[in-house]
């Protein structure tokens, strides 16, 4: 599921509110895989290179908390 919605980000070249909300109840959840953390962390690379944008602009730079 995460691999599909960071897909969808690098295709739109933008990660949506929605999408950026259903990674975050993923990881709460601890519903990911291995693999779903390395393409969040290409994610992450992306957003703060600017290669890809955020719905809602925020003054925070997207942080996945992994517990």
């Amino acid at each position: 599921m995460i691999n599909t919605l960071v897909q969808s980000a690098f295709q739109t070249g933008c990660l949506s509110v929605a999408s950026e909300g259903l990674i975050r109840q993923l990881l709460a959840m601890k519903s990911y895989q291995p693999a779903d953390l390395e393409i969040l962390a290409v994610l992450s690379e992306a957003l703060n290179s600017g290669q890809i944008q955020r719905e809602l602009r925020s003054a925070q730079n997207l942080q996945f908390a992994i517990n």
